[in-house]
């Protein structure tokens, strides 16, 4: 029987415990499910990360795995990088000679983590999302990361789109934490004057819901910066939702993401990348030769 090409799931740096954490349980989760596909996770992109992209390709590749499946663990691609991602990729390859891999898309605005920020919105608001009417007088405020590149930024903001759409909420704006504009206070004064336009009575009512998979820095600057604003604003209600989580709707997606990769052996690793603008590139590329094959 053919061994499968291992999966790599690369998170998006984080100097953060917690989100090593919810990485590792990820991972966890995935093995349980599907014991048949050799799988390692880690994070890029910043130095010193508690659970390194490097260890787990090492990690896999001591375990006999010469094939690898990478998907990023990005909710929307991330633009310019310190380390991208295929520079990762070519390092490992010049540590394996004849490692191989493709890369999938970014997990993106997929109908199974939008059910998922649907669940923390509901979270977050409690008994006050019991009515349609609760619904339409309520704005969320959906905030990325943030990035240089505008291509990673729409993303965010065809995410947002996505999620108002059906749902009943009066509306879904985008903020980032850092590099792009609208920031969270700019973007929680825009939910607050759309809610004073839309005269539907009672007080606005806002839900700050962080569009990442886990928790780390950039999170908790996220909800310093709504707590500071909201208490600045006490005729605005504002509501703090929780992250995504490694939720068994990721893992889903990831699966999907590996499956598809592995078919269509598309060698893309644009998500993480020097920028998000879309690539092509050949199938199975060694690692150590990807970075000259024009893979972006």
């Amino acid at each position: 029987m053919t061994t499968p090409p291992a999966l790599l799931i690369a998170g998006h740096g984080t100097r953060d415990e917690g989100g090593a954490d919810a990485l590792r349980a990820l991972v966890r989760l995935l093995g349980e499910r599907h014991p048949e596909v050799p799988v390692a996770g880690g994070f890029f992109g910043v130095p010193a990360s508690p659970l390194p992209l490097d260890d787990a390709i090492d990690g896999l590749v001591g375990t006999g795995a010469n094939r690898l499946a990478v998907i990023p663990l990005l909710t929307a691609p991330t633009g310019p990088v310190p380390e991208a991602l295929p520079q990762v990729l070519e390092r490992a390859g010049e540590r394996h000679p004849g490692l191989g891999h493709v890369c999938g898309p970014e997990l993106g605005p997929h109908p199974k983590l939008l059910d998922v920020l649907e669940r923390r919105l509901d979270e977050a608001l409690g008994s006050g999302a019991r009515r349609p009417a609760d619904r339409a007088r309520t704005t969320v405020l959906l905030v990325g990361r943030g990035a240089a590149d505008p291509y990673a930024n729409a993303e965010v903001v065809r995410a947002a789109r996505l999620l108002w759409e059906g749902r009943g909420f009066a509306g879904v704006e985008t903020a980032f934490v850092t590099q792009a504009a609208p920031d969270v206070p700019a973007g929680l004064d825009r939910c607050r004057a759309l809610a004073a336009a839309a005269g539907t009575g009672g007080p606005a009512r806002v839900v700050v819901l962080p569009y990442f998979l886990f928790a780390g820095g950039p999170v908790e600057r996220l909800w310093m910066q709504a707590e500071g604003w909201a208490a600045a604003h006490p005729d605005t209600e504002v509501y703090a939702a929780q992250v995504i989580g490694p939720e068994a709707e990721v893992a889903d997606v990831v699966m999907e993401r590996y499956r598809a990769a592995v078919a269509g052996a598309s060698c893309e690793c644009r998500a993480a990348a020097e920028d998000a603008r879309p690539a092509h590139g050949a199938a199975w590329e060694s690692a150590s030769l990807a970075a000259g094959t024009g893979e972006r």
